[in-house]
């Protein structure tokens, strides 16, 4: 009985050590995975309005990171972020 206790609370400890470790990672995951939507909806506007100007960005997965990269960068040199 004592042993599943200990069991238990040592198993416990072990998921919030790894928690803490891979928390960091997970992070920077989502972050790139919400930029990387961001930036496809903003291409998706861009094709819309350029669509009367006959202009086309394709958009795939490369494009939207690229586009959510450089508005950050810019938006970092500007002293807005």
């Amino acid at each position: 009985m004592d042993t599943n206790i200990i069991t238990y609370i040592a198993c416990i400890c072990f998921i919030f050590i790894f928690g803490r470790l891979f928390i960091v990672p997970l992070k920077k995951i989502l972050k790139l995975i919400l930029n990387s939507v961001l930036g496809g909806v903003l291409i998706w506007i861009i094709n819309l309005i350029g669509a009367g100007f006959n202009f086309h960005i394709g958009l795939n997965f490369f494009t939207s990171i690229l586009i959510r990269i450089i508005r950050t960068t810019r938006r970092c040199l500007l002293n807005y972020c």
